[in-house]
């Protein structure tokens, strides 16, 4: 299987189970990925496995995903990586509590697959289905890494999704924030098509950005100072492509050009965040006045950018917030946040019941609310921004 990446405690004996078992999965984008959680001594989520197979070799030529190439890819892994997440939790399926699996939104071929994988799963084991919003997986995703106290502000940055959003608590969400236009993984993404540098496009940049001089090039900071938390990267991506293609093409003007292009990225998400954590404060400022601060928590695959990360942290330290973000590994798409979106509504759903006949989504905003106003969310290459 290529571009196999396994994540598990590889367990000597089979585990003792203290509560629910949760079988994740995830397949909303070009991850083919399982999981199984459960919960520790302490009550606190315990990985048991974590199992993704990545498709970009399969996508490598052609600059970015391809929702066809996808979802074929998809059908022809999802089997094997179930087995396997169950097999390197040292279980059986029938300690398997419950099945979780994304709904959408996502590249609908792809949600499909995941979704009928997780329907039979939880039929032929008699345990309850659950359908999981993907981006409410990213949302909890923090609560893998360390305890993360409701409510906090979320940046959640990825290919397909840029929101900034109050998690108020376990599906109580409000959007303060969002792109009106690409999500800034999709800049990167886009970034590094013009200029060559091969698929995925986050990583190359940021690695090229690292020998040149972030301050060779003065791009546009959309919506800088303005009064509302959301986001455009349209324009800067357009300035990007224009600048490159006026350049020598040197590898020390690449280099300057993806360095001058992250820069202007963490500077307008600083900005944009900057916004979004006044009207947090505003909404929950009784948490401002106590000797607990509340956290600033950031995910998704963008939030695997050093660059990113150490700009948003100075930001968070400014406003008298905790910074958070999951390990890398669980940044990008995984099934274990998908578990664990599963994993704690039944702990709030002691009796939830199974959710057999849930479609696939392609659209599924977080907060329908906020969804229903300006900006409207949009469809990038990567799959829609809501």
């Amino acid at each position: 299987m290529a571009n196999h990446l396994a994540q598990t405690k590889t367990p000597q004996t089979r585990p003792v189970v203290l509560g629910p078992v949760v079988l994740g999965i995830e397949s909303s984008c070009d991850e083919t990925a399982a999981a199984i959680i459960t919960l520790d001594t302490r009550g606190k989520p315990d990985i048991l496995s974590s199992i993704i197979a990545s498709q970009d070799s399969e996508h490598a030529p052609y600059g970015g995903v391809v929702p066809e190439i996808a979802a074929r890819a998809h059908m022809g892994k999802i089997k094997s990586v179930i087995s396997q997440a169950v097999s390197a939790a040292g279980l059986h399926y029938d300690d398997i509590s419950a099945v979780a699996a994304t709904a959408g939104p996502g590249l609908v071929g792809g949600v499909i697959t995941g979704l009928m994988a997780g329907k039979g799963t939880a039929l032929s084991l008699g345990v309850p289905f659950m359908g999981v919003n993907h981006l409410e997986g990213h949302a909890l995703s923090p609560r893998l890494a360390a305890p993360c106290p409701f409510p906090y502000l979320l940046l959640l940055i990825s290919g397909g999704h840029t929101q900034l959003i109050s998690v108020d608590g376990f599906g109580d969400y409000h959007r303060l924030g969002s792109t009106v236009d690409d999500a800034a993984g999709e800049a990167f993404d886009k970034t590094a098509k013009h200029m060559g540098l091969g698929f995925p496009g986050g990583p190359k940049v940021e690695k090229l950005a690292a020998n040149g001089d972030e301050t060779s090039y003065k791009f546009p900071r959309p919506f800088k100072g303005k009064s509302h938390a959301d986001f455009s990267f349209a324009g800067l991506k357009t300035a990007v492509a224009r600048a490159f293609d006026a350049s020598d093409k040197s590898a020390s003007a690449q280099a300057n050009i993806a360095a001058s292009f992250q820069r202007a990225v963490c500077k307008t998400l600083s900005d944009r965040c900057a916004r979004a954590v006044e009207m947090f404060k505003s909404r929950h400022r009784q948490y401002f006045e106590t000797a607990r601060r509340p956290y600033f928590v950031v995910a998704g695959g963008v939030a695997a950018n050093q660059l990113i990360r150490a700009e948003l942290t100075a930001l968070a330290a400014r406003h008298n917030m905790e910074f958070l973000a999951p390990p890398l590994r669980y940044c990008t798409d995984n099934a274990a946040m998908i578990a664990l979106a599963g994993l704690t509504r039944l702990q709030s759903e002691p009796t939830v019941q199974s959710e057999l006949g849930i479609n696939a989504r392609p659209r599924w905003p977080l907060d329908a609310a906020a969804a229903a106003q300006n900006p409207a969310s949009g469809f990038g290459k990567k799959g829609p921004k809501s």
